[in-house]
């Protein structure tokens, strides 16, 4: 018989093509290895939460994996229904569980899924205990111990399980969801056909706030959205909605919930590095946290002058939350961030949380009395300046990939778009520093197609050149071709 294909584990476990790398047989696989690698590490009897997301077939998915723990003899909470990822990640912790098995693809398209990995914290598992799990997995799925569900249901080592008041309860310690629910806004919620789903009524409602959700059903090819990412073109109709309903915010999460976005009172996009930074002032000058501000290298320089002002340390990573969360456990942080839209907060698990996220932005503005726009503004001032982020991602061919790194090793230029390059980042993809304008940044995704060119800097002006210049630096873009031509 022959060997599957290898299962590799990335920046946040492992994905693939439903029907063709995501099988049935290969989920089992690496159910299997997790399972060993849980006996291995002594911690199996501590048992595993399974959850999983709206995409096509998650929960059959998770209940094959829950069936390969259960075969090996580790007891399975699987949750009742589908489950944000930052719920799975805090039941884990509430059980006193090892770990997790979630089956989501996240912000991935419609025919991605998934299958993440949780430690004893919740937390995403380290690089060095990936790589351990990635060797235990068998070649065969000849090599998988399986136990029927129900049977597994019966024995009482499957135990179906019901997350949310726990995780409910543990909310209430961070917010004050009574005053929440009295605040009297209009907030629209787009879940993105995804795990939110209904979980703003019940957390906001029953008081004097007007819910109103978009995309809250369950629909596997996302309509109207490219994927269930909370950037645009995706949020475009949730935007529309916002302002059809004059709206006071508008809340985003992606199809499981662990990140989110912000739309502002007119209709606006709140990006992601300038959410970031406004939980992150809210968290030093209106809770009066202090401590680290963790940030992968993409992230917002925003968060290195709120540390120079409230003097904190502040710790950037390569991309991916793995390392956030290390460092965030390690430093004791009061927020990690990524630039992606996933934030974790002090008091609460060492993971995403886009749900907690946006009660917190909610917070902020209950407190202050202020609209989404008006707290910018208000944190530009604080900063002495105003900050402007895009990012593009370009899909590429394997050549172009290859070509794009070949060149980004190779080529330091000492000026772009006339500005002197004083500084260049090699991190995780290569950062170009440009003084006080801000940074240039180019990367080869670790998960997908795609090469991604991200800038921020205080000139609004020269972000359209700074993209190209991002892109005729990795010959992607001809020089001729129109900026306008590129999707942003």
């Amino acid at each position: 018989m022959i060997a599957s294909e290898r299962i590799s584990f990335g920046t946040d476990g492992w994905r693939g093509k439903i029907a063709e790398t995501f099988t049935f047989d290969n989920v089992r696989r690496a159910a299997q290895g997790f399972a060993l690698f849980l006996k291995h590490k002594g911690i199996s009897e501590k048992g595993v939460v399974i959850g999983y997301d709206q995409r096509f077939n998650s929960d059959l998915f998770a209940r094959a994996s829950a069936e390969v723990l259960a075969g090996n003899g580790i007891k399975v909470w699987f949750t009742c229904r589908n489950t944000p990822t930052p719920v799975i990640s805090y039941t884990v912790v509430e059980r006193q569980a090892a770990g997790a098995i979630n089956i989501t693809a996240s912000h991935n398209p419609p025919e991605d899924n998934g299958f993440k990995v949780r430690d004893s914290r919740g937390a995403a598992i380290p690089p060095v205990d990936l790589s351990e799990i990635e060797a235990f997995i068998p070649d065969l799925v000849t090599g998988v111990k399986i136990c029927e569900f129900y049977k597994g249901c019966k024995e009482g080592v499957i135990e179906i399980w019901d997350p949310d008041d726990a995780y409910i309860k543990h909310i209430k310690t961070i917010v004050d969801l009574e005053a929440l629910k009295n605040a009297g806004k209009k907030i629209v919620c787009d879940v993105m056909w995804g795990n939110a789903a209904g979980w703003y009524p019940r957390l906001l409602g029953g008081g004097s706030n007007q819910i109103i959700e978009v995309h809250n059903e369950r629909n596997p090819i996302f309509p109207n959205m490219e994927r269930p990412e909370p950037i645009h073109p995706n949020i475009d109709e949730g935007m529309k909605r916002l302002l059809e309903e004059k709206g006071d915010i508008l809340f985003i999460n992606d199809g499981d919930a662990d990140r989110q976005g912000i739309g502002d009172e007119n209709g606006e996009y709140i990006d992601q590095l300038r959410v970031a930074s406004l939980l992150t002032y809210y968290m030093l000058e209106y809770k009066n946290e202090r401590g680290a501000i963790i940030k992968t290298v993409n992230m917002s320089s925003m968060l290195d002058r709120l540390a120079a002002v409230y003097d904190v340390s502040l710790i950037e990573t390569p991309v991916g939350f793995k390392y956030v969360a290390n460092a965030f456990i390690n430093e004791s942080a009061i927020i990690g961030c990524e630039e992606s839209g996933g934030y974790a907060f002090r008091n609460n698990i060492p993971e995403r949380d886009g749900i907690l996220g946006n009660l917190l932005f909610l917070e902020f503005m209950v407190k202050t009395g202020k609209t989404p726009s008006e707290l910018v503004q208000m944190l530009f001032e604080k900063l002495g300046a105003n900050f402007y982020y895009r990012r593009i991602d370009k899909v590429c061919t394997e050549e172009e990939r290859n070509r794009a790194l070949e060149t980004l090793s190779l080529a330091f230029p000492k000026e772009i778009c006339g500005f002197p390059v004083n500084g260049v980042d090699t991190t995780d993809g290569y950062k170009y520093k440009l003084g006080n304008l801000g940074w240039l940044m180019v990367r080869v995704s670790g998960t997908e197609p795609l090469v991604r060119i991200y800038c921020e800097v205080i000139n609004q002006k020269m972000v359209a050149p700074l993209l190209q210049a991002g892109l005729e630096l990795i010959g992607i873009l001809d020089r001729k071709e129109s900026f306008d031509k590129v999707s942003i």
